[in-house]
């Protein structure tokens, strides 16, 4: 595992209480990242909104930032995110927020500090697009959306 990679992180004005991301065990791919609302924020059943996290990062280049929803909140309250994953490029410097949507049956209550979502850093590869009149053929061919009727 590259443990070598840094990259390079700066908290909002108003947010140096909010913790950095931080793996929350040992061989976690995920880094817990936190929510930075000024103010309790409910969110209720159908509801979304946007989630400040207090951070800006600096991802490296050939790298990008995944943001997923975290499997507890999900399973437990129904809370995900909805644009998932939500992808940081390594040139964008603004403030990293959530869309936070809850499917659950009651209201949910975001504090300030609360682990909300997880970040995950993938090497990422850029391709050419080489235009073509024919494709090859492949077992599968054109079945999708339940092709297999299993």
């Amino acid at each position: 595992m590259d443990t070598n990679l840094k990259a390079f992180i700066k908290k909002t004005p108003g947010n140096d209480d909010i913790p950095l991301p931080q793996y929350m065990s040992a061989l976690a791919s995920g880094m817990d990242i936190f929510a930075a609302v000024n103010d309790d924020e409910i969110i209720e059943p159908g509801q979304r909104k946007k989630i400040p996290t207090g951070i800006q990062i600096s991802v490296p280049e050939g790298y990008e930032a995944q943001i997923r929803p975290r499997s507890g909140l999900a399973l437990h309250q129904g809370i995900t995110l909805l644009n998932s994953p939500g992808t940081i490029d390594a040139d964008y410097r603004g403030e990293i927020a959530l869309i936070v949507i809850n499917h659950g049956q009651e209201p949910f209550v975001v504090k300030r500090g609360m682990r909300l979502a997880q970040m995950v850093v993938q090497k990422i590869c850029r391709l050419q697009w080489v235009e073509t009149t024919e494709l090859d053929e492949t077992s599968r061919g054109g079945g999708g959306f339940g092709h297999t009727k299993k």
